[in-house]
């Protein structure tokens, strides 16, 4: 069965690529993952905070969001707690990149349009096949709308697409208003690609302690949902490269990613829970699905299911709402 993919112009032998995550920090972990078969690895973002601190830039940073308040030094993240310094980062890409054949995506994470967006180009010059920008932005500000956080958002890319030549894709947040119409607008400023979407890792508050509390909850495929929709809405409107993370639990979710529009299927918390044999395991169970049902290969899958091609397009717009609601009063009652 031919698996094989194209992702952010990179030529995949299958769709299952190792997803943003600390596996990536210990070189034996990495070549154990090409071992067991991953399309892809990404490594864990390098933070705008991190690059602020190497330019000595830390108090300016704090007092542009905290006007200077000393408290704010509490808040803000000590060097010490990044796994890797700016310029360990790129010397893992590089050894990394001497291990294994198998493409390795870098990845940047921030939210301002300012100097640490260069650091892409030296991404590039360590060894990146391609680079994903993890665009995470918390609006907290009452007197920036939606409008301009897009902006800054597509400047960004502009930015950085014009300091590099490698492909780029974009991590999205769920909460953007019009995902359509922001990807749109990162496909003008030369985005290759868009990953849906990012997992966010929520605050807790220990109410004795009063204190606000922060732990990883690794996903399930019940988060699988949101991203097949979008990705069935996306791969129908845009031309972009489409990634799926967040959800992929088995080659069932993987090839529904697929069906959705996915060309590439993210895959962290499985490889974390099970070992990096889930990749192999869950690629030779797609290649078994497909053959059942007659596939001659995962390409004529590929977006079978979107938005343009599914028997019901109803299904992925407000028609399912309000069936999924009728259906569970009336499945309901008399339990």
């Amino acid at each position: 069965m031919d698996l094989s993919t194209k992702y952010l112009g990179l030529e995949l032998k299958h769709p299952l690529v190792v997803g943003a995550s600390p596996l990536v920090d210990d070189l034996d972990q990495v070549k154990r993952i090409e071992d067991a078969g991953a399309a892809a690895i990404v490594m864990h973002s390098l933070f705008e905070e991190q690059l602020l601190l190497e330019d000595a830039s830390r108090r300016a940073y704090v007092e542009s969001y905290e006007n200077g308040n000393a408290e704010a030094l509490s808040f803000f993240p000590k060097p010490d707690e990044f796994a890797l310094g700016p310029d360990e980062y790129l010397e893992q890409i590089r050894k990394v990149k001497a291990v294994v054949s198998t493409p390795v995506i870098g990845s940047l994470n921030g939210v301002t349009n300012s100097g640490w967006l260069d650091y892409a180009s030296r991404i590039e010059q360590a060894g990146a096949d391609a680079l994903e920008l993890n665009v995470y932005s918390l609006p907290t500000n009452p007197s920036e709308d939606a409008a301009a956080i897009e902006r800054r958002l597509v400047e960004m890319v502009r930015r950085v697409k014009k300091a590099i030549r490698i492909p780029l894709a974009v991590k999205l947040s769920s909460f953007i208003t019009s995902p359509v119409h922001f990807g749109a607008q990162l496909e003008k400023a030369g985005a290759d690609g868009l990953v849906v979407f990012n997992r966010f890792y929520q605050p807790d508050i220990d109410v004795e302690q009063l204190e606000v509390r922060y732990s990883l909850d690794l996903s399930t495929s019940s988060e699988l949902r949101l991203r097949l929709r979008w990705l069935a809405v996306l791969s129908a409107k845009l031309g972009l490269s489409l990634g799926c993370t967040g959800g992929v639990h088995s080659a069932t979710d993987a090839i529904k990613a697929v069906m959705a529009g996915a060309h590439a299927v993210q895959a962290v918390s499985a490889i974390l829970q099970n070992g990096p044999t889930w990749l192999s395991q869950t690629r030779d169970e797609m290649a078994l699905w497909l053959e059942s049902r007659e596939y001659e290969s995962l390409n004529q899958a590929q977006g079978s299911m979107n938005l343009a091609r599914c028997p019901e397009p109803a299904a992925y717009e407000r028609g399912n709402y309000m069936r999924v609601l009728r259906g569970w009063v009336q499945g309901s009652i008399g339990t």
